[in-house]
């Protein structure tokens, strides 16, 4: 009869308890200021297309519903960085190289969360007149699918850098 009634309260501390994992802190490495550019290029990237779906039966049938999520992550940067009043060009431009951002963005890592998983991003910023990195933003996201997750990613990687 004890066992019955701990049951409930065991298994309302173990879902406390995985909910407690949390993301890791963005990690910005800061080379030099960014404060100092004016443009960026940024790399083009691929869209992602993902889908989130459940089948639900109730007393009178069986319901379907679903979700379909796009996202293009060079376009979540350039609507960050365009809100900070940093001009987007679509080629470097030789003669503005001392003021140009050349951004680049990838996928890091993938670990599990909760009853999940995270998606963790980078992206770089480098310098078009020496090539060398400026600013290295990591963060990871998790969302209802990985379109979600990969863009709370990218906003938790840069809002640091505009605080």
């Amino acid at each position: 009869m004890k066992t019955v009634r701990i049951f409930p309260f065991l298994l309302i501390i173990s879902f406390l308890v995985m909910g407690c994992a949390s993301m890791r802190e963005p990690i910005i490495q800061k080379i030099e200021p960014i404060d100092t550019y004016k443009y960026f290029y940024i790399v083009p990237t691929a869209g992602l297309t993902s889908s989130s779906s459940g089948v639900y039966g109730g007393a009178y049938g069986i319901y379907g519903a679903g979700s379909t999520k796009s996202i293009n992550p060079s376009d979540v940067i350039s609507g960050v960085l365009l809100k900070q009043g940093y001009i987007r060009l679509p080629e470097v431009d030789p003669k503005l190289a001392d003021e140009t951002l050349i951004i680049s963005y990838g996928e890091s890592g993938r670990r599990n969360v909760n009853l999940g998983y995270s998606i963790e991003v980078t992206i770089q910023f480098l310098s078009a007149k020496t090539n060398k990195p400026v600013c290295i933003c990591t963060a990871e996201g998790q969302g209802t699918t990985e379109a979600d997750d990969i863009r709370i990613a990218i906003n938790r990687a840069l809002s640091p850098l505009f605080k």
